[in-house]
């Protein structure tokens, strides 16, 4: 008898977790929060996407547990969460492989780790 896709259990979250992969604006604020934490304004203007398009695919990575928020008065910085298992560790260790040697991944993560720097010296 043929397995039905539906019926097979899924590790809780693991859908949501490799969903989070499926989306070009998702991989590309993962390939800049590699370069380190940066808030919402900064990833709005290395990515060139409206802030609410941002916000709302950074509470889809902060759900499946890829992204983690520290937040001060007046604002939220985002970086890479610590992984939780071996599978997200592998995962994220696949975003920093994967994403080397792409030109214009490799151009983002350089603006947002000058971007990174000049935080250090200026707060949002």
């Amino acid at each position: 008898m043929p397995v039905v896709p539906s019926a097979v259990p899924v590790a809780r979250g693991l859908d949501t977790l490799f969903r989070a992969f499926a989306d070009r604006t998702r991989l590309r604020i993962l390939n800049l929060l590699t370069a380190g934490e940066l808030c919402v304004c900064d990833m709005v203007q290395l990515l060139g996407v409206p802030q609410p398009t941002v916000s709302r695919h950074l509470a889809y990575l902060r759900r499946a547990g890829l992204v983690a928020v520290t937040r001060d008065l007046r604002f939220a910085h985002y970086q890479l969460a610590e992984p939780q298992n071996a599978v997200h560790q592998s995962l994220i260790h696949c975003v920093r492989l994967c994403f080397t040697g792409l030109a214009a991944l490799e151009r983002e993560r350089r603006a947002a780790q000058r971007r990174v720097l000049a935080r250090r010296k200026t707060p949002c």
